[in-house]
C-alpha cells in the first residue's frame, strides 16, 4: 500500500491567514498535535500546538509570525512503511503527502495508520493466532507454510518480531481456523517453540489490544 492510499479526506490544512486559535480548535476536534500550513498547493510546513502556545499567538493569524516550521513529508508513491518510520522518528501525529512536483495532496493521520495495521494483521477475519519462537537461522517461510497447509489451514497474515541484542525472533501467524491444536502439535513435532496460541474470542480480543498498545508505543504516541 502506498501513502496516497491512506490520505485522509477529513482533516483540513491551515492557511497562513488562519489564527492560532482556529488551529488549536481543529487539533482538538481531530485529536492531532500537528497540522500542515498550505498556501494554494504549496506545503509550507507543520505547526504544532506547542508552537502556538510558545509564541502566544492564539488570536493572531499564523502568517503574522516568523515560524521555524519543520517540513517532514512523504511522496504519494512511497510505501506506508516509510510513513510509519517517519512518524516514529519525528513523533508526528500527521504526515503530509506531496506529489513529485511537490504539490500538497493531503495528510495521513494516526487513525489511518492504525486502520492499516489492523488490515495488515487480518484482524477482521475469523481465525486463531499462533506465536512461535525460533532462532533467526532457523527461519524458513516455506517450511512454516507447509506445516500450516498440511493441517488443511492457511496463513492469513504473518509478521516477525525481532529482539535487540539477540538472534532470537518471534513469528506471529494469523491462521484461518479457530481450532489450531493440530497445527500447534505439528510445529512442536518439528522442534519449533510454540510460545502462545489464542483461539477464543476473549483471548483474541486481549491479544489485539496488547498488540495495539505495542504498536502505539512503537510510534511513541
Amino acid at each position: 500500500m502506498l501513502a496516497k492510499d491512506l490520505i485522509s479526506d477529513i482533516v483540513p490544512a491551515l492557511r497562513t491567514s488562519d489564527t492560532g486559535q482556529k488551529a488549536l480548535n481543529w487539533m482538538e476536534v481531530f485529536r492531532v498535535s500537528h497540522l500542515p500550513i498550505v498556501n494554494n498547493r504549496e506545503f509550507l510546513g507543520l505547526i504544532s500546538d506547542t508552537d502556538i502556545y510558545d509564541l502566544n499567538m492564539a488570536e493572531e493569524p499564523i502568517g503574522n509570525h516568523k515560524l521555524s516550521l519543520f517540513s517532514p513529508f512523504v511522496y504519494a508513491d512511497q510505501h506506508v512503511y516509510e510513513v510509519i518510520e517517519l512518524v516514529n522518528r519525528l513523533k508526528l501525529t500527521v504526515v503530509p503527502v506531496l506529489d513529485r512536483e511537490n504539490n500538497y495532496l493531503g495528510l495521513i493521520t494516526m487513525h489511518d495508520l492504525v486502520k492499516f495495521f489492523a488490515e495488515l494483521t487480518a484482524v477482521q477475519h475469523p481465525g486463531a493466532i499462533l506465536v512461535i519462537g525460533m532462532s533467526q537461522n532457523d527461519y524458513s517461510l516455506s517450511q512454516i507454510a507447509q506445516i500450516v497447509e498440511s493441517n488443511d489451514a492457511s496463513i492469513l497474515s504473518l509478521y516477525v518480531r525481532s529482539h535487540e541484542d539477540s538472534t532470537r525472533m518471534e513469528l506471529i501467524l494469523k491462521i484461518n481456523r479457530a481450532d489450531i491444536s493440530s497445527i500447534v502439535q505439528t510445529f512442536e513435532r518439528y522442534g519449533y517453540e510454540v510460545k502462545a496460541s489464542f483461539m477464543g474470542d476473549r483471548e483474541l480480543d486481549n491479544f489485539y489490544a496488547d498488540r495495539y498498545e505495542e504498536f502505539m508505543r512503537y510510534l511513541n504516541i
